[in-house]
This record gives structure tokens, sequence and C-alpha cells, in this order.
């Protein structure tokens, strides 16, 4: 199964707002070592911001690389219209902060639902950005055992 969403957020802040919202600065570095974060992002069915919402993106991403601009992140895509509303997905791996159009991959791990059992790997690329927001395209590839 091919699925593709997009990710909305808001970057960093604590305006009612924001998706993504510093938890923790361990210290301020060009890296980000250390750091945690926490978001709650829109999933959209398109890349405007007046797309219809199918979920959310929640999740932790913690700077886990002391050379790169990177990180390891934790989420869980909850679907609330559709479909697939009521189901999630689970995946973890890694974050790059990189130009804009990088293609990065993450493992989907599990599943509620019509997921349930899942496996597979989710591809994003960053396909837009502004000063207060970032755009991802999401390509969930799923199966089922």
């Amino acid at each position: 199964m091919h699925l593709r969403f997009y990710n909305h957020e808001r970057i960093l802040g604590s305006g009612r707002n924001a998706t993504v919202v510093y938890a923790v600065e361990r210290r301020p570095s060009a890296s980000g070592f250390g750091n945690l974060i926490v978001y709650d992002n829109l999933l959209r069915q398109g890349v405007e911001q007046d797309s219809p919402v199918v979920g959310r993106n929640r999740g932790i991403g913690v700077g886990t690389s002391l050379p790169e601009d990177s990180g390891l992140t934790v989420l869980q895509l909850v679907f609330t219209a559709g479909r697939y509303s009521g189901s999630s997905l689970a995946a973890q791996g890694p974050f790059p902060v990189a130009p804009l159009g990088t293609l990065f991959e993450r493992a989907i791990t599990g599943g509620t639902g019509r997921f349930r059992n899942a496996r597979g790997y989710v591809l994003t690329r960053e396909v837009r950005s502004t000063n207060s927001t970032l755009t991802g395209q999401m390509d969930a590839f799923i199966t089922f055992r």
C-alpha cells in the first residue's frame, strides 16, 4: 500500500499556533546535540495550507549527532478523517536538517486499526519552507504481516 500526505508544521514557538516547541534546549549549538523537541503537526491531503486535514503527526525529536545537524524522531501518524480515520502508523528514524528537497527515510514499526501489524517505510522530502512554516511530502509504503 502507498499513501501520500503532507506534514504541515509551524516552526518553533510557544504561541497557541506553534506545532513544534523546544521542550529542552540542553545547550545552544550548531548541531542541536542533546536538544529535545515535541511536536504535533497537521497532516493534509495536499501541500496548500487550506488542503483538507487527514490527521496529525505527533512525536518527539532528539539531537543525536555531534558532527551533523541531525537527530532521531519517534512519531505517530494519527489519521482523523477519511478511510483510515481512527487508525495510526508508528515510525522512527533520522531527521537531518538539510537543504529543501533532501529525501530521508524512516522505518514503520507498527500501527493500529486498519494498520495493525504494519511494517514498511516513510520517505519524506521537505517541499516548502517559510520563516514560520515547513511542509514535507510524506510517502508511506506499507506491508502487513
